[in-house]
């Protein structure tokens, strides 16, 4: 095989749902170049995802912008001292918009601690209470908080009915079995495809396929064999096509569950 047919991006025989991205973080590409090259590549609905007060109504303009974008309402935790009364009642108005699929993204990050620890569990915790209300799901971030993560998450374990994504799941077993046993998704993304990335797949090879979605993250974490390219939905097939293979599986086998968990989680 070709080094070019290497870099080819695989299409497979069932369509694929882009469940986590940041299309207004996206610069190589205009909007209408992503759609279609995502498009052509088996992607059939895209889903950007809110991250601060800053972009929530940018969010709602893009699912405005293509039948094929859905968006998220919701603070993460780097931005989670912005977040006011204010920022509360813009998400509970607008996540009840018919394109918006989740509260998200939320949670916590003691890695990088751009907000105080406080701050970002009273933010967690008022976003999964808007979820709960609405009855929507969560897209949740969560990077060296696993122990409080799960301790937040079980005081919704009643009242938050459809659950949600914990995406870009880089965490410890502990949390992915929580996740897995609560009837939560597990998100993986192009970091399974990187060299040094076992313990993300060990995640993978234990995590049933009832319970794997999958994402890019973009314009973030490229995966092989376009690290250092900016991210973009149309390289989801390399992300499929490497989940399969840690699972054991056909791709073509995998990806129809996957799809049918993303539409059970997002669309239902």
């Amino acid at each position: 095989m070709s080094k070019r047919n290497k870099r080819e991006t695989p299409i497979f025989n069932h369509p694929i749902i882009e469940t986590h991205c940041h299309l207004d973080y996206l610069k190589e590409h205009s909007l209408e170049a992503i759609v279609e090259q995502s498009k052509a590549v088996g992607i059939e609905r895209i889903i950007t995802i809110s991250v601060s007060p800053d972009n929530l109504d940018t969010i709602i303009d893009l699912t405005q912008a293509h039948e094929m974008i859905w968006g998220t309402q919701g603070v993460h935790p780097h931005d989670a001292e912005k977040f006011t009364s204010d920022t509360e009642a813009q998400i509970r108005e607008q996540a009840v918009n018919e394109r918006v699929m989740a509260v998200g993204e939320i949670g916590l990050d003691y890695y990088y601690d751009h907000a105080d620890r406080k701050v970002q569990q009273t933010v967690f915790e008022t976003q999964l209470q808007i979820a709960s209300d609405l009855n929507l799901p969560v897209v949740i971030h969560s990077r060296e908080a696993d122990e409080d993560t799960m301790a937040i998450l079980s005081n919704f374990e009643n009242t938050l009915l459809k659950r949600g994504v914990i995406h870009s799941f880089t965490s410890g077993p502990e949390l992915a079995q929580y996740a897995i046993d609560q009837g939560f998704c597990l998100g993986f993304n192009g970091i399974c495809t990187f060299n040094t990335a076992e313990n993300v797949r060990d995640i993978i090879r234990m995590t049933p396929l009832e319970n794997i979605i999958l994402e890019t993250d973009a314009p973030y974490l490229t995966p092989v064999p376009y690290r250092g390219k900016e991210n973009a939905p149309f390289y989801l097939p390399f992300v499929a096509e490497k989940v399969a293979e840690v699972k054991g599986v056909l791709v073509d086998d995998f990806l129809p569950i996957a799809y049918k968990n993303s539409m059970r989680l997002f669309f239902s």
